[in-house]
């Protein structure tokens, strides 16, 4: 997730363990059997509000009521999330689809286990003169490096786009600002910011409301951890879910921690995000309304699977299946 207004804090990494105390010991009495099993987790990026369910079950003893003690990681520009997690430096990463199944293709036998977000949070941000996507035919789009293998593929057999209308996303909105005719690629929960306080009007369109199938904001383990410790796996999708539950309805706590992991993180940017997050129904939508946050269905992993080897980013055949696993969702209810 390219996110350029965050400044590298001074420590990569960091630490949030969760100890066993004595009185707290009696507290969690139904969990003290599990012995509080360490887990590592390695997020997508600087730490900020799209990560805030694991910040807060962390910051509000969730993790620890179900017998995790958990370290959050932070990820980063510089750091390969998925090799981290081959080499067994990270218990679980939040991850993409596009990321699991390619690295099936490549032998690494990854699996996801949870949805958060029922919707991709990428999207393109526009001047407020555009109605649609469709519009953008013929004008300048700034795509990363990144896009380039994942949406942009998408967004040119959707709408006719073609590479000569894209230019390089420079991490700077500077040249959106200065050119009417020119669109880019962002996240409603940062570019939109950052041009509401430059006072530049804008209209933001979410990929996943036009058809985009990935799910967003994904609990991703090796499919060895869903076998040697199944209970941990499902002690650890509850407990994030939980978490996330919790931050949607009072992030305080876990932006707290957020700010600890990343100093430049601004208040005013995690209220913005949260509220944006809320307004989106990223947790919620979907299928998740009916059967329970977390979900994931074989119809929208098909739809991922078909689109990218339509655009010639996987082989055909690659076993999709290997990619997801909904065991650990089952006792999961909607809310009420």
């Amino acid at each position: 997730m390219t996110k350029r207004y965050f400044a590298q804090p001074a420590s990569a990494f960091s630490r949030l363990a969760i100890g066993a105390g004595v009185a707290l010991a009696s507290a969690f009495a139904s969990v003290s059997s599990f012995a509080q099993d360490k887990v590592t987790f390695l997020t997508s990026w600087y730490a900020q509000a799209e990560h805030g369910g694991y910040y807060q079950a962390v910051a509000k003893g969730i993790y620890k009521k179900h017998g995790l003690d958990v370290t959050i990681k932070m990820g980063g520009p510089q750091v390969n999330a998925v090799q981290l997690l081959a080499a067994g430096q990270a218990d679980f990463m939040m991850g993409k689809d596009f990321q699991v199944l390619s690295g099936i293709e490549k032998g690494i036998p990854m699996v996801t286990v949870a949805a958060l977000f029922q919707k991709e949070g990428q999207g393109m941000v526009t001047h407020d003169d555009v109605k649609s996507l469709a519009d953008l035919k013929g004008k300048t789009i700034l795509v990363a490096t990144s896009g380039r293998s994942t949406w942009w593929p998408w967004l040119k057999s959707k709408y006719g786009f073609t590479d000569e209308q894209s230019r390089p996303y420079t991490s700077s909105m500077q040249p959106f600002f200065a050119d009417k005719n020119v669109a880019q690629q962002g996240y409603p929960t940062s570019e939109t910011f950052i041009a509401d306080k430059a006072g530049v009007k804008t209209k933001f369109f979410l990929f996943a409301d036009e058809g985009y199938p990935p799910y967003g904001n994904t609990i991703v383990t090796l499919t060895k951890m869903t076998k040697e410790k199944p209970d941990v796996v499902a002690r650890f999708v509850k407990a994030t879910i939980e978490g996330w539950q919790s931050y949607l309805a009072d992030p305080a706590a876990g932006n707290v921690l957020i700010k600890q992991d990343n100093p430049k993180m601004e208040d005013e940017l995690l209220t913005y995000a949260v509220r944006r997050m809320r307004e989106m129904n990223f947790f919620m939508s979907g299928d998740a309304a009916k059967y329970g946050p977390g979900v994931m269905t074989e119809a929208r992993w098909k739809a991922t699977f078909d689109f990218m080897v339509a655009t010639g980013q996987l082989g055909p055949n690659v076993d999709w299946k290997q990619g997801y696993t909904t065991a650990f969702l089952k006792d999961l209810k909607p809310m009420p």
